[in-house]
């Protein structure tokens, strides 16, 4: 046990994106941040799962699956997502645990 607790994210676009609102340069930059971002945490070992659904309109959803060491780290993992952060995308926070992944021992 690394004595990390996990965590989950979800993600929707803003109103104004998800109703088909023009994407602006600053926009695609704060994708592209939070995609950097996520490939960070992969490389320093907190990322767990990332990803969003396929549905491309307002029902699309993204969720973070992440390690942390508190309710307030995560919270602020979180709220520091360059995405959220920025307003381009709006998130909920809960505790998760993983039950059960591929090459994980049942």
């Amino acid at each position: 046990m690394n004595g990390k607790n996990e965590y989950i994210y979800l993600l929707k676009l803003c109103d104004r994106l998800s109703n088909g609102g023009a994407w602006t340069a600053l926009d695609e930059k704060a994708v592209d941040d939070h995609f950097e971002r996520l490939k960070f945490m992969k490389s320093e070992g907190s990322l767990i799962l990332a990803g969003r659904t396929q549905t491309g309109n307002e029902a699309t959803f993204g969720i973070v699956i992440f390690e942390a060491l508190s309710d307030e780290e995560a919270d602020f993992m979180m709220k520091n997502d360059p995405a959220v952060a920025r307003g381009i995308m709006t998130s909920e926070l809960f505790p998760y645990k993983v039950a059960l992944m591929r090459g994980m021992k049942d």
